[in-house]
């Protein structure tokens, strides 16, 4: 009752704030995501990603090392291949882009955590996300192909796989053949509740990835669905899923929050490309402080219950962290 309850007695000033926060961003909580491409001295910019570039090798690895060095200790990859074809070869080739990647980046990195994005959408000359029969993504065909991928991905450094590809059954399958070719230590982080969203739009750029028929829906999530999200998570953790990922974040906050309470695995949400996207360009145009609704944006998503943020903010966060 007023005036003996005056709440804003707690938010005097910044220190007093700071003491009775309730929740906090570490920095070793944060996934940067990069792209890696064939060649050498590469840094091509994605237009639609203001600050976000295609990587060859060797800058990527000077690029990680200066991140880390920051207090960014976990990576993400994505590969744009030098061939892509029906199956994605490249994808489960020991010599494809992101298993020469994660060896270089493992040399000079050994305590980094590598997390190797498995999927096929990159290296298939069609942009869907298996093996093809007719117009239909084969899900049996493709987890058998994700299964060969996640090892050879393994055998070249990753600390981590996070297959996306929304297949039914994958996880059980990769689980099965990682630890049959001695693999039993390697985490599954399983992109579980990954919706068919608009929001992925610049991804498309920087990935080169965009179907060149169709869409995705068949296999991604339907927007207009919570309950469901429940239902992929909880089978993806009956086959062996050790972390799993809601994607995008802003926009599901509701199901990260639903997701969080109901299971008792480490929980991370991706703040996809559109989200950075949205923000970038609306902070160039001068229409928002960019610092402050980076950290808001990362706050909501940590205060919904994520455990982990993979965001393409992260290295531009752990500057300003650096800064106070």
């Amino acid at each position: 009752m007023f005036p003996i309850e005056r709440p804003r007695r707690l938010r005097k000033n910044e220190t007093l704030r700071a003491l009775v926060r309730e929740t906090h961003i570490r920095l070793d909580q944060l996934i940067y995501p990069v792209f890696v491409r064939p060649g050498t001295g590469m840094k091509l910019p994605v237009s639609s990603m203001p600050g976000i570039y295609q990587w060859s090798v060797d800058l990527l690895t000077d690029h990680l090392e200066e991140v880390y060095e920051q207090g960014i200790r976990s990576f993400l990859f994505f590969g744009i291949p030098a061939h892509k074809d029906a199956e994605g070869s490249e994808a489960y080739s020991p010599e494809g882009i992101v298993q020469v990647a994660l060896q270089t980046v493992k040399k000079r990195l050994p305590e980094a955590v590598l997390i190797a994005d498995l999927c096929l959408c990159e290296y298939t000359d069609h942009g869907h996300c298996g093996i093809l029969r007719g117009n239909d993504v084969d899900n049996d065909m493709t987890i058998d192909i994700l299964a060969k991928t996640a090892v050879v991905q393994a055998r070249a450094g990753a600390s981590i796989v996070a297959p996306s590809d929304m297949m039914d059954g994958r996880v059980a399958a990769i689980r099965h053949a990682l630890d049959q070719a001695g693999f039993q230590d390697i985490p599954i982080m399983s992109y579980a509740a990954k919706y068919a969203s608009g929001f992925y739009g610049p991804f498309r750029e920087a990935a080169e990835n965009t179907p060149s028929f169709g869409d995705r829906r068949a296999y991604q999530m339907d927007p207009a669905n919570r309950l469901e999200a429940l239902k992929e998570v909880l089978l993806d953790i009956q086959e062996g899923a050790d972390m799993v990922i809601v994607k995008p974040a802003m926009p599901y906050l509701d199901v990260l929050s639903d997701v969080k309470n109901s299971v008792q695995i480490p929980v991370a949400a991706y703040q996809v490309s559109g989200e950075y996207a949205m923000i970038k360009a609306a902070s160039q145009l001068g229409w928002l402080d960019e610092r402050r609704v980076v950290e808001e944006s990362l706050l909501s998503i940590k205060r919904a219950g994520a455990d982990m943020i993979i965001t393409y903010f992260a290295p531009l966060f752990a500057h300003w962290m650096q800064q106070k």
